[in-house]
């Protein structure tokens, strides 16, 4: 397939960034905290200092009178699964880039951290529908056709629902996979299906944010569209009260998402188009870490 020169130059610079970041940040965490879900007993050996006291052996402990752990290998490989929100409002971005480009930079990164470790990446794109669908598949040139779908891709439609993405994705999937949800989240939560999806998969919510929603800019009378809908609204931003009544209700949809992915059980990575998405990253992988250590 032919592609755009400029493309091929985006595609290419995006590829060296993520790659930079997989070897010199993220691969070791990745390992960490994901390869092994799907571990198999192998044997015990003697406990040494350092090793995860959660192993231990209390049987052969007892048994023998000196500490022992249980060892485990890797059954398989991994399978990584990114839903990918391309709905209108993705199109956004008050600073240097769109939500739609953070979000497809943060895919080549994990997309890159997973091969490099021989797992596979697939690709679901999706606004009120599912878009378009990519098997999970090994290497290098996958992932780059990923990336490509992911900045060029068109979808037919502008809105956004999530549901029918993991209801989708429960469909086609009967392997558990790490499974990364990439949207903003401006519409409406699903809690029922995100409990669904997180009790078959590790769901994993990755939400890119711009800073420019969090409040209204008081610059008078204002006419704003719905990027989804299309449709305009005309209003007065100099009314404070208006302002505020915005903030609340902004704040109002992010306790009940906040609330919809900790009853679920789900993690949550928040990204701002402002900051890099490299500190966010860092700390998810920290979490992670810290509690498969310490439960």
């Amino acid at each position: 397939m032919d592609i755009p020169r400029d493309l091929a130059a985006r595609i290419h610079k995006i590829e060296i960034r993520a790659r930079k970041l997989v070897n010199n940040i993220f691969s070791g965490e990745y390992q960490s905290i994901f390869k092994g879900r799907g571990m198999e007993f192998s044997e015990v050996r003697p406990y040494m200092p350092g090793d995860d006291i959660r192993a231990m052996d209390w049987k052969v402990t007892a048994r023998t009178g000196a500490p022992f752990i249980k060892v485990y290998s890797e059954e398989r490989e991994l399978v990584i699964i990114m839903l990918v929100d391309l709905s209108a409002s993705g199109d956004f971005g008050s600073r240097r880039k769109l939500k739609s480009e953070i979000a497809a930079e943060l895919c080549a990164v994990l997309a890159l951290s997973a091969i490099k470790n021989n797992d596979k990446v697939g690709l679901l794109a999706f606004t009120d529908r599912v878009e378009l669908f990519i098997a999970p598949k090994k290497g290098r040139s996958h992932v780059l056709r990923l990336i490509r779908e992911l900045l060029h891709f068109r979808p037919e439609r502008k809105g956004t629902d999530v549901a029918v993405a993991l209801a989708y994705l429960n469909k086609v999937t009967s392997r558990r996979s790490i499974v990364l949800l990439v949207a903003d989240f401006r519409a409406q939560i699903y809690s029922k299906q995100l409990k669904a999806t997180a009790g078959k998969h590790d769901l994993i919510a990755v939400r890119v944010f711009d800073p420019r929603e969090k409040n209204l800019p008081e610059v008078g009378m204002l006419t704003l569209a719905d990027a989804e809908s299309g449709v305009p609204v005309i209003v007065d931003t100099s009314d404070g009260r208006l302002r505020k009544e915005y903030e609340a209700a902004l704040e109002r949809h992010n306790e009940i998402r906040t609330r919809a992915f900790s009853g679920a059980g789900v993690d949550q990575i928040v990204i701002n188009t402002d900051e890099s998405y490299v500190e966010p990253l860092i700390e998810f992988f920290k979490r992670r870490i810290k509690r498969l250590r310490f439960g």
